[in-house]
């Protein structure tokens, strides 16, 4: 297993180490003897990204979370080079032997066939249409899309198809797809949600190193609306005592055009516990102790839970909005914040009529 000694920020990268994934026999910590290895931190500092393609066995995720307002998942990407530290989907490359931590953000990987997959799927007679939700476990619009075009081809397929989809992102780059995007939204095909964190930009550098800059994130949204996409904004996720601007968030989302808010709490799911916690040393030492002591209130931990090192309810109807006082109080101001500025006053409907599986057809129908 590969260690990061001594422990220390990387320059553009959310995490700090190789942790060990949870499948591994041996956990190893990193600890300074003195013996520091010469040119480790050079070489950890240049980590480059790199790409691996993969065969995909299916395109359409399908879940039973009620917590979820879609129903189908479609992520042509494994890992993120985004590299936020809240993510997640980090514990998803454990099942490939990776560690969560810098392999989740520097070793991707592509599924070359999702495209075809997808056209079969949706050609069945049995396919039901409901809401696809594209990058709904790492994002479709990360900087490897700008050479690969995965996400591109998907969006072509669902066009022909005429299936409802929408699309969550932190990147710039959906702004390259507005040729396919525009039309679509006025069938009410399409609507795109984009994450603003905050609006600070230091904490976002740290938080998501490799994804668009906050005001860049607002250009994006303005963007959007102004090419007539329905477009949303996502605060998630929330981290008290550290993206404390939700209200400022909401208001200068609003004033760029987004008609549509949502939020979630920060979530710690396996291996991200010990990686934020570590994110938190690193960069916040002074205030990591009250940080993990409210994300646990947010989660309803007891003095059990906490004497076992616990800090995440994954339980439905909980994980996603926290429960107790601190998650009330969240509540409120979002529900005051969306209220004054006109957010979330009709909720956007994608058709689901439209599509017809005969349309990726060679043969159409003419019924």
């Amino acid at each position: 297993m590969r260690l990061l000694q001594p422990l220390q920020a990387l320059k553009g990268r959310g995490s700090a180490s190789f942790i060990a994934h949870r499948f591994a026999r041996d956990a190893r910590e990193a600890f300074d003897d003195g013996w520091e290895e010469a040119g480790s931190e050079e070489a950890l500092a240049a980590l480059q990204t790199t790409l691996e393609w993969e065969q995909a066995r299916s395109a359409l995720s399908r879940h039973d979370s009620p917590d979820l307002p879609f129903h189908f998942g479609l992520n042509p990407y494994r890992g993120c080079e985004h590299g936020c530290i809240y993510c997640y989907a980090r514990p998803t490359h454990s099942y490939l032997g990776y560690s969560p931590g810098l392999d989740f953000e520097t070793r991707l990987i592509a599924k070359e066939n999702l495209p075809q997959l997808l056209r079969t799927e949706l050609s069945r007679p049995s396919h039901v249409a409901a809401p696809v939700m594209l990058g709904s476990v790492t994002d479709c619009y990360q900087p490897i899309e700008r050479e690969v075009g995965l996400t591109r081809r998907l969006i072509e397929v669902l066009a022909e198809a005429r299936h409802p989809f929408s699309i969550v992102t932190k990147g710039s780059g959906v702004e390259r797809d507005l040729d396919l995007l525009a039309p679509l939204a006025r069938q009410g095909l399409v609507a795109v949600y984009v994450t603003i964190t905050t609006l600070q930009p230091e904490l976002a550098r740290r938080l998501e190193p490799r994804a668009a800059a906050p005001h860049r994130r607002l250009r994006t949204v303005r963007t959007l609306a102004q090419a007539g996409i329905p477009v949303g904004v996502s605060l998630a996720p929330q981290i008290p005592f550290l993206n404390d601007d939700m209200e400022q968030v909401l208001a200068a989302a609003a004033e760029a055009g987004a008609r549509q808010a949502f939020y979630t709490v920060l979530r710690l799911p396996w291996e991200v516990a010990p990686l934020f916690e570590q994110w938190l040393q690193l960069h916040y030492p002074d205030r990591a102790a009250r940080v993990m002591e409210r994300v646990r209130d947010l989660h309803g931990m007891d003095a059990q839970d906490r004497a076992q090192g616990r800090s995440y309810q994954s339980r439905f109807g909980q994980r996603m909005k926290g429960t107790g006082l601190w998650s009330d109080m969240l509540a409120q101001r979002f529900a005051l914040a969306c209220r004054r500025l006109g957010l979330n006053r009709e909720r956007v409907q994608l058709d689901c009529s439209q599509y017809h599986p005969s349309l990726l057809q060679a043969q159409r129908s003419l019924f």
